[in-house]
């Protein structure tokens, strides 16, 4: 029932300014109000061996975001490294690792239960997530530019360049 809103999206969905996740702090994040700005979707877990990228994911929304570049973390305990609930993750990102990038609730990214988003990307692109921190480099008209797996460091040479070459043509 989360889902609702996106579900409806899923079938007619021909950008990623389709879909609505629900936020941790609460109410809604619509992909919409991004629309003419490119962004990053990324599956989070705050156990994992990667999870020293939220800092980059961090320091790459403070670079880019007055430029109009948005980052959402999309905390998943589909790989079973989450905390319990969406208040200790909230506390785990703003406390222990001083983070103020947009983050969605608790979200499956993989599999029937999947959010809508990432069932559109399965569709459009064949990617599935195949472990935390992989990333999904939306265009300011919402097409799929590239994604990523967990081994691109947020702030590499290869990332900053597809994000700088989408911000030049917004």
């Amino acid at each position: 029932m989360r889902y609702l809103l996106s579900a409806i999206f899923i079938l007619g969905a021909s950008s990623a300014m389709s879909f609505v996740f629900s936020n941790i702090d609460g109410g809604n994040i619509d992909t919409k109000k991004w629309e003419g700005q490119p962004f990053l979707i990324v599956n989070t877990a705050s156990k994992c061996g990667f999870t020293k990228q939220y800092k980059g994911l961090q320091k790459l929304f403070d670079t880019y975001r007055d430029d109009g570049f948005m980052v959402l973390a999309v905390p998943s305990n589909d790989f079973k490294q989450e905390l319990k609930s969406n208040e200790a993750v909230k506390d785990f990102c703003e406390l222990d690792l001083g983070l103020n990038i947009p983050m969605t609730e608790i979200t499956s990214v993989k599999g029937n239960g999947a959010h809508p988003f990432f069932k559109w990307v399965e569709k459009e692109k064949s990617f599935i997530p195949k472990w935390n921190f992989n990333k999904i480099l939306i265009s300011a008209t919402g097409e799929i530019v590239e994604t990523y797996g967990s081994f691109v460091n947020p702030n590499g040479r290869r990332m900053k360049k597809d994000i700088e070459e989408q911000l030049v043509k917004k």
